[in-house]
């Protein structure tokens, strides 16, 4: 870092061709370069002043503060509504509480005895509910029984008149079958 430094200030005093050179004067040059961005500040910006912006700006951050303080307000006034409400709220619950206190547990009593009763009442729906399901799911039971049962039995007879039929008993059985059916024809 030295030797940079070093080095620029050697470039200061090299004898320059002319006038163009490397100022290492740091008052000197800040100023010629305040100097260059103030007037090309003023010449591209001729109808914008400084003063002008900045009193834009105060104002809008004035108006942003008013209205903040606007809304602060409102809200202030809000919650001094609802802890009006509370207060009067407060006042009411206390109020029926010393009423509470002053009749006695009576309703109380009352209450948790229309419970017990109604939760008694439940209980007993519930127990029939119970039973009935109970019956409802053996008939049911029964009913897949029997029918299992009626469908074994049948699969079993036909496997026993398959096993046992042959054809002359087969043709004597259909032959038997149309007798029956040609008297039903001549009956009618």
């Amino acid at each position: 870092m030295k030797n940079v430094t070093h080095s620029f200030v050697f470039l200061g005093h090299w004898p320059s061709a002319g006038s163009f050179g490397f100022n290492t004067d740091i008052l000197a040059t800040n100023l010629i370069n305040l100097t260059v961005v103030i007037g090309v500040l003023i010449f591209f910006g001729k109808g914008v002043c400084a003063s002008c912006l900045l009193k834009d700006l105060l104002d809008n951050r004035k108006q942003r503060i008013l209205s903040t303080i606007r809304n602060s307000e409102e809200l202030r006034r809000g919650t001094d509504e609802q802890v009006e409400k509370a207060r009067i709220r407060l006042h009411k619950v206390k109020l029926e509480a010393d009423e509470y206190r002053t009749n006695g547990y009576s309703e109380i009593e009352q209450e948790k005895e229309n419970l017990i009763n109604a939760t008694c009442n439940s209980l007993e729906q519930f127990e029939k509910y119970k039973n009935e399901t109970l019956y409802f799911e053996q008939q049911r039971a029964m009913n897949q029984v029997r029918q299992r049962v009626f469908q074994q039995a049948v699969q079993g007879a036909l496997g026993s008149l398959n096993s046992c039929l042959n054809t002359e008993l087969h043709f004597r059985t259909i032959r038997a079958n149309i007798a029956i059916l040609g008297t039903m024809e001549w009956k009618k």
